[in-house]
């Protein structure tokens, strides 16, 4: 049997072994590769199609697929196989496009696949960026016609420290004050995504540079796999361009009718029905008769002549005049309006708009039970918070049809959640699960920056005590040769229209997200530097404006918020609680209340009356409490017996006050001094190897002799027999 062997290409990346190899595995397409890290494997195929789309964009999709095979698990869903990829999955798939489709050439209108398929996962080596580098791996040896190579790492900060692909346990555990993902080319930073505990913007850069540098190696690998073994880009034919003809007939007429006042009105519709009444005028002006033959087409070429003057006047005027199209200058923030508690039945609500993009912020305490839990291929988890971004089409004014959740709000939602956690207070400060959700209302620009504004305010509103409030800020770019601008709290026209997307979020003490997107080949560490502190000057204007609304979480949570009582008890006692069956706990939860026992011996009482909730703990500590020598208890006279009383010192728990230590003088019938059902102080003063326990009256100590408590039964008392008492065995 002929077994191909291969091509393998292999580098050291973080410490650890990083192997490539192709030519051995799927071989029916273009460009295949498998990457492996540790233990950890991925199969990354891309292919591109034949024919021509009809689409008037690039056709690129990436799909990321887990196998629970990877893990030895099998899938838990009924049908007990693989179904539509888990949120984690999704953002993965959203990464590698963001990274490659700005280097593939204008004009490319063939569709694209790049699928990653995770074979094996050791559950410490991430996959997602070992998918990162084997999709630039997989189109660099393809015939695609792509700008790459790239390549991707994470990067986290220990002890002050960079670390190069930190393991996933040592993320979870919390060991790391930063989880950044970088992706490079030979020369630029191209794409940024991290988490990070207040990290000051210095270390932000320091972070990307040092991941720069360690990346370096594997960006010389995939060229060299592409120099010894790729296949011959293929040509294509580009997207009709526009005539240069056009676009200065353009440009000229455009002007002279006063492009730049159409592009300068106040107001985002009132903007774009300025500029479209302009196009429409010029291009009347040139196809007088619409219905003619051939004046679709002419039409379709005249637009998109008249969007690139647009898009040019627009950028000229950032460079040139340092005015943008809403007469801010390049580093203003729009105008903020705050308003909190809108909604009467939520825990919390705030909304926070800024300019024409407005978010309501809304937040739900819930209990233990409401948690989120994480099964994929990696480590097994539970979320306590969680954070969902909704954007319907009446935010922009728009007629769409309603689907599920898109991969943009998937991202943008994550992006805001990973923004405000290092601010969550912990289960054992505030034992409530957390959900926040961001509903766009109005969007031109910066919704997600916006959500987590407004989620701040919303989770402050709901009394929870977080440790700083966040905001958030997207920044932006244009750039022209060496000539360039960094704008700050962009609107959606200068994302479109410019070169970066750079979103950061933080306290007035750090960074804890930010995710940046470039549109062209990537920039410098010294834009980076820039961008990062116009934006803290613009984050620290917005957190101004919310602490105007609200400065602070609220004294008290919202009333309708379920009342979480927390207690401890010893692991042994769990069953106590439970009861056999479960049937004293649901004695417990029938008073109005739900517990939640777990496996460390916290108990958590959830209920919408306080009183409620506090007799439940009582009951439970009751159920659960041990007495202890020296203590004195209030007890209560369960039983009388010729020589004492059997007191109660808690359900469950009883001690013998025996007759001599019941009074100063000697007494004769128990009945004379106790009755059942009386109360009185006692104090434990021994309790056996058995359990059983002896009691005494705290006000007579000193003044009656201390009783000494019988031995044990099983050890003989007196004479020299060994039955009981030491009188033989009983017969």
């Amino acid at each position: 049997m002929n077994i191909p062997t291969g091509h393998r290409y292999t580098t050291t990346l973080g410490g650890r072994e990083l192997v490539l190899e192709t030519g051995k595995y799927a071989k029916q397409l273009h460009g295949s590769v498998t990457v492996r890290y540790g233990d950890t494997v991925v199969l990354v195929t891309a292919h591109m199609d034949d024919r021509e789309s009809p689409m008037s964009f690039l056709p690129l999709t990436v799909e990321y697929e887990e196998r629970h095979y990877a893990v030895g698990k099998i899938p838990g869903s009924f049908l007990r196989r693989e179904g539509r990829p888990a949120n984690q999955a999704t953002l993965n798939a959203r990464l590698i496009d963001r990274q490659i489709r700005p280097l593939f050439p204008k004009g490319l209108r063939r569709e694209l696949q790049v699928i990653v398929t995770v074979l094996s996962a050791d559950q410490k080596n991430d996959p997602a960026m070992l998918a990162a580098i084997g999709a630039s791996a997989a189109l660099s040896i393809s015939d695609a016609p792509w700008d790459g190579p790239t390549a991707c790492a994470q990067v986290g900060m220990v002890d002050g420290e960079f670390v190069l692909n930190p393991t996933l346990d040592l993320l979870d555990e919390g060991r790391s004050s930063l989880e950044l993902t970088v992706a490079t080319t030979k020369d630029a930073v191209l794409m940024v995504e991290a988490a990070a505990n207040e990290l000051g913007e210095d270390d932000m850069v320091g972070a990307i540079e040092f991941a720069q540098r360690e990346l370096a190696p594997v960006v010389e690998l995939i060229e060299r796999m592409r120099a010894e073994i790729g296949l011959e880009k293929r040509s294509f034919t580009s997207a009709a361009d526009v005539a240069p003809a056009d676009v200065d007939d353009m440009r000229e007429a455009a002007r002279a009718a006063g492009l730049v006042d159409a592009i300068s009105t106040k107001g985002k519709h009132e903007r774009s029905s300025a500029v479209k009444a302009l196009r429409d005028r010029l291009i009347d002006e040139r196809v007088p008769d619409a219905t003619a033959d051939g004046a679709g087409a002419r039409i379709g070429e005249l637009k998109s002549a008249f969007s690139k003057v647009e898009a040019a006047e627009m950028r000229r005027m950032v460079i040139e005049e340092r005015v943008r199209q809403d007469g801010r200058a390049p580093a203003d923030v729009r105008d903020i309006w705050i308003e909190t508690g809108v909604l009467p039945m939520a825990h919390g609500s705030a909304v926070f708009t800024r300019g024409e993009t407005q978010v309501l912020g809304i937040t739900t305490l819930g209990t233990g039970r409401d948690n989120r839990l994480v099964d994929d291929l990696g480590l097994e988890k539970s979320e306590e918070f969680m954070l969902h971004y909704n954007f319907p089409p009446f935010s922009t004014g728009e007629v769409k049809r309603l689907r599920g959740v898109s991969r943009r709000e998937l991202g943008h939602g994550n992006l805001a959640r990973r923004a405000l956690l290092p601010m969550i207070p912990s289960q054992g400060d505030f034992p409530y699960v957390i959900r926040v959700v961001g509903e766009t209302l109005e969007s031109n620009g910066s919704s997600s920056m916006a959500t987590v504004c407004a989620g701040s305010l919303s989770l402050m509103d709901a009394g929870v005590p977080i440790e700083r409030p966040v905001a958030g800020i997207a920044m932006g770019l244009v750039k022209e040769g060496e000539r360039y601008a960094v704008l700050s709290d962009i609107l959606g026209s200068e994302d479109a229209l410019g070169d970066m997307d750079f979103k950061v979020c933080g306290t007035r003490e750090g960074v804890t997200a930010l995710q940046m997107d470039i549109k062209i080949t990537g920039i410098t560490a010294d834009i980076m530097r820039e961008a990062l502190a116009q934006a803290r000057a613009g984050r620290l204007h917005i957190l101004d404006a919310m602490d105007g609304a609200l400065s602070g979480a609220r004294a008290e949570i919202s009333a309708r918020a379920p009342r979480i009582v927390t207690t401890k008890i010893p692991t042994e006692k769990i069953g106590s609680v439970i009861g056999p069956g479960g049937k004293q706990i649901r004695e417990l939860e029938a008073l109005g209340v739900k517990v939640e026992v777990q496996e460390d011996g916290t108990i958590r009482i959830y209920s919408d009356d306080a009183a409620a909730a506090l007799e439940v703990k009582t009951r439970i500590e009751q159920l659960t409490a041990s007495a202890e020598v020296g203590k004195v208890y209030d007890g209560v006279v369960a039983k009388v017996v010729d020589f004492g009383a059997f007191v109660t010192l808690f359900p469950g728990t009883d001690g013998l006050l025996h007759i001599s230590q019941m009074a100063t003088d000697r007494v004769e019938r128990v009945e004379d001094v106790l009755k059942e059902g009386d109360t009185l102080q006692v104090k434990v003063n021994t309790i056996d190897d058995r359990g059983k326990i002896d009691l005494i009256r705290p006000e007579l100590e000193g003044l009656v002799a201390p009783r000494r408590p019988a031995p044990p039964r099983d050890r003989p008392r007196g004479g020299s027999g060994g039955g009981r008492d030491g009188r033989g065995p009983r017969r």
